[in-house]
């Protein structure tokens, strides 16, 4: 089992920048890959970046240039930095964590709001 907590979302003005943070409640070492999701209201939930255990990263086209996924395994925590934040960039971000085995496990979310 793998507890994930999200923190640092909130109210931000476009073109703001916010710093998310995932922690794991054990190691994260033995993770095939933690990502970051989205879900806004009404729609379906998308993957936004993704970080595997070897530091490859992966982000939607979407994000792409703006927000970066970063990992320091001594805190057990994946970062999601947002620049440029638009509008359309809120929604509730969720952290996910893969194992070896296949197994998932979710955060409880933490919302961004894009709004001036």
């Amino acid at each position: 089992q793998v507890q994930l907590v999200e923190s640092g979302g909130g109210l931000v003005q476009p073109g703001g920048s916010l710093r998310l943070s995932c922690t794991a409640s054990r190691s994260m070492l033995f993770l095939n890959a933690i990502r970051w999701y989205r879900q806004a209201a009404g729609k379906q939930r998308e993957l936004v970046a993704a970080i595997t255990s070897g530091g490859r990263t992966t982000y939607a086209d979407s994000v792409k240039g703006r927000f970066t996924i970063s990992r320091d395994n001594a805190k057990n925590t994946v970062y999601l930095q947002t620049h440029s934040l638009k509008p359309e960039d809120t929604a509730v971000y969720y952290c996910n964590a893969e194992t070896p085995l296949g197994q998932n496990f979710w955060g409880q979310g933490t919302q961004v709001t894009v709004s001036s």
